[in-house]
């Protein structure tokens, strides 16, 4: 391409050599590094977050090996008429000169267009970005919008008119449709060139093919919408879930007595304890509540799974025992009802409970489990786990019958009931049972069950759980 005198500023003079190569090593060792990255990004669950960060590093790659590319031929500059800008030999002809795409030094070609004898040079690159023969000529200005796409037309021509007749650099990109239908996005940078009258003379341009960047660009534009969209989703559900979950916990938050009246009513605590991932609400449940007949229904539970899903079948779940309860169902066979509920449900899910029924006539506990950690007993300073009866999980078994249990509780005994999942996430040998029972010599000096959740709040409350859990405590009334 000749000599231009530019028309807003003096033509920059080439860098040196030295500097030159230092960028290149530069360029060549964050490029290893980003492969580094890429990898890593490649071997993540194949989910939206890591298909993002794929994407992004992907976009990255494909500026550092143009970067790498662009200095390869500065280093080179300005290979001799008629040779290969990669090589140095002799230049192939037509579209097909380089396999492949050759290398990236391809992808970027010149073009001068002289208005006063309608010449038009254009560099070989630039034949291969259109995919044009050599020997079928370049493209005028008025030929160059018949390969241009119809919606970009109106564009380019605005351009070259801003450029030529009002002397504006052109800096702007348009899509062409090559003779093989392929469809390239092309970037041009451009400017006029002035005679000594200060008229448009020429007007020469570097157009780069930027297909892959762009393709990479819209990679992450819709991974991160995609993202986005998902999070927004993801909140949307952990928000319903919440309100499914307060609108059917029991409303009491502080000490409630049960039954209202007598001696041996029980002082009743309860507490719900979230997961660290705020997104990983479950379906855990505690209630208590007084029942016709003069007793007591004490439950904790838990369901598989998280959000809205988990919340609405524990919704389910709970309403049912409640009516059952209601109805003075006994529990071992109320928990096989639940067992089959859980069964035939649309959604199928696991689920583990504790059920227990309290007399406070002749302070008697009648009780059930499916597949739960019992309730733990603490009486005179010490604790212990009560002997479940039989039952496995919830909707694993169909028509399987479930035991129950029965208990004599004494005046000042404290009952514990949990869902599990008190201790960190990352405390693998760590025991909720074992951690509770060595409460019980502070249990025993307690005057309240809500002293008593204070106490394991104090020691769980600021741990990083991986599941939701549950803590309801039962003090019986002094005689």
């Amino acid at each position: 391409m000749p000599s231009h005198v530019f028309a807003d500023r003096p033509a920059p003079q080439p860098p040196e050599r030295g500097t030159v190569d230092a960028l290149i090593t530069r360029t060549r060792l964050l490029r290893g590094d980003m492969d580094a990255v890429r990898r890593d990004a490649a071997a993540d669950d194949d989910d939206v977050q890591s298909r993002w960060q794929r994407a992004l590093c992907d976009l990255a790659v494909h500026h550092l090996d143009d970067l790498g590319a662009q200095l390869g031929q500065l280093k080179e500059g300005l290979p001799a008429a008629g040779t290969d800008p990669l090589t140095g030999e002799p230049a192939g002809h037509g579209a097909h000169a380089h396999p492949g795409t050759g290398a990236l030094l391809g992808r970027v070609g010149s073009a001068d267009w002289d208005l006063l004898t309608d010449e038009v040079n254009w560099s070989d690159e630039l034949y291969r970005i259109f995919g044009r023969p050599q020997e079928s000529g370049p493209l005028s200005l008025d030929e160059l919008p018949s390969v241009v796409l119809s919606d970009d037309q109106t564009r380019l021509t605005a351009m070259v008119t801003d450029c030529l007749v009002d002397g504006k650099p052109i800096d702007g990109e348009f899509r062409i449709r090559r003779p093989d239908s392929t469809v390239r996005t092309l970037h041009m940078l451009g400017e006029p060139v002035l005679d000594s009258d200060g008229c448009t003379a020429s007007m020469w341009a570097v157009l780069r093919d930027v297909s892959d960047l762009r393709r990479s660009e819209r990679t992450v534009r819709e991974t991160e919408d995609s993202l986005q969209r998902r999070e927004q989703i993801a909140r949307t559900e952990r928000q319903v879930a919440v309100e499914l979950q307060e609108a059917v916990l029991p409303p009491w938050r502080g000490p409630l007595r049960l039954p209202r009246g007598g001696p041996a009513a029980l002082d009743l605590a309860a507490h719900y304890l979230p997961s660290a991932a705020p997104s990983r609400i479950g379906g855990d449940w505690y209630d208590a509540m007084a029942l016709p007949d003069g007793q007591s229904l004490l439950t904790v539970g838990a369901l598989t799974g998280h959000g809205v899903g988990a919340t609405s079948a524990m919704a389910m779940l709970l309403g049912a025992l409640r009516g059952m309860a209601v109805a003075g169902i006994a529990p071992g066979a109320l928990m096989g009802h639940l067992n089959e509920l859980l069964e035939a449900s649309a959604q199928p899910a696991l689920g583990s409970a504790v059920y227990c029924r309290y007399d406070p006539v002749g302070r008697t506990l009648a009780w059930a489990q499916a597949g739960h950690p019992a309730p733990l007993l603490f009486r005179g300073g010490t604790g212990c786990a009560l002997t479940p009866p039989s039952g496995v999980l919830l909707g694993s078994m169909p028509g399987t019958a479930y035991g129950q249990a029965r208990e004599q509780l004494r005046p000042g005994d404290v009952l514990v009931l949990h869902t599990g999942g008190l201790t960190a996430h990352n405390a693998a040998d760590a025991s909720d049972e074992d951690g509770l029972l060595a409460l019980a010599p502070r249990f025993t000096g307690s005057g309240t069950a809500q002293e008593c959740m204070r106490m394991i709040v104090e020691q769980y409350g600021h741990l990083e759980r991986g599941e939701d859990t549950c803590v309801l405590i039962a003090r019986v009334g002094e005689a």
